[in-house]
């Protein structure tokens, strides 16, 4: 059997044998949402948050799904069943075929796909050292806010900024506001002061975002939710961004601008060990010690 088990509508088999009709909504229109969720000793870290947030998506684009407290429960036992204790996980879930038209089918029925593979982690030098990234413009869609399949945007400036040898995009509209990245959260320091975009339309309310609000707090370090603007950046003594996969990265560069003396900042760091310290304690806390999500 594949290493890459997957679960098609509860079905399981292996990723490679799954088989959807090119007539799904999701391949002919990007309808419907997806979330990426991290695996730590064999535990789902954040589920909470994940789910909350898949049940707003799928809310704002209408679909309606059987139920999402045993949607959680299929993804944590093919999380067993896999037998990875360091892993990713990808669901999906689209409106399903139908014939296709613009306007949603009278009785939809829609589809469900997750899979679990291997993580190894590829970013723990880069946590060290710093990455660069690429000021690119953004031209999502205007609710990026629902974590939706239509990511055309994102693959456009994520690509950009691979070219440019950058890790990745740095997004700006064209009034010069600073909303996040390609595919993470973006935050800046200014005198000692963590800076990024309050929730909304113009960003994807980020579930690792709202841990590192949560642990800044904790921590005692300010921040201040407000639009960054362009002309700002070169001012600002740190930058980092923060997602699922990759945790906290600090940025060291922005093009060719050096931020933070080319190394990672003193406000970055101590959120770094204070998420570290945060999976250590709940990496003890051990399993069912999270509320269950229905």
């Amino acid at each position: 059997m594949s290493a890459i088990l997957a679960s098609l509508n509860g079905e399981i088999m292996p990723l490679e044998e799954v088989r959807v009709p090119v007539t799904d909504r999701g391949y002919m229109f990007g309808d419907g949402i997806y979330e990426f969720l991290r695996i730590y000793e064999g535990r789902i870290h954040c589920a909470d948050g994940h789910f909350r947030r898949l049940d707003r998506s799928l809310a704002a684009l209408k679909i309606v799904h059987a139920g999402l407290g045993s949607l959680r429960r299929r993804v944590e036992d093919l999380v067993a069943r896999s037998g990875l204790a360091e892993a990713t996980v990808y669901l999906q879930v689209t409106r399903g075929s139908a014939p296709r038209a613009h306007a949603f089918p009278a009785e939809p029925h829609p589809c469900e796909l997750i899979y679990v593979q291997p993580f190894h982690d590829p970013y723990a030098s880069k946590r060290l050292a710093g990455v660069k990234v690429s000021l690119q413009p953004d031209i999502r869609w205007g609710r990026c806010d629902i974590k939706s399949l239509n990511l055309l945007g994102n693959c456009l400036a994520v690509q950009a900024a691979k070219e440019a040898d950058a890790h990745e995009a740095l997004l700006h509209r064209d009034d010069g506001t600073v909303t996040e990245c390609g595919h993470s959260s973006f935050y800046a320091v200014q005198n000692g002061t963590v800076v990024t975009h309050p929730n909304g339309p113009r960003i994807l309310p980020g579930v690792t975002r709202d841990l590192i609000l949560d642990l800044a707090a904790s921590a005692k370090i300010p921040v201040h939710q407000r639009a960054l603007k362009l002309a700002e950046l070169s001012g600002c003594a740190e930058m980092f961004l923060t997602s699922t996969s990759a945790e906290i990265l600090p940025i060291v560069r922005v093009d060719d601008a050096i931020v933070s003396e080319g190394v990672p900042g003193p406000v970055t760091r101590r959120l770094q060990e204070a998420f570290a310290k945060h999976l250590m304690e709940w990496k003890a806390r051990g399993a069912g010690q999270e509320a269950t999500f229905i």
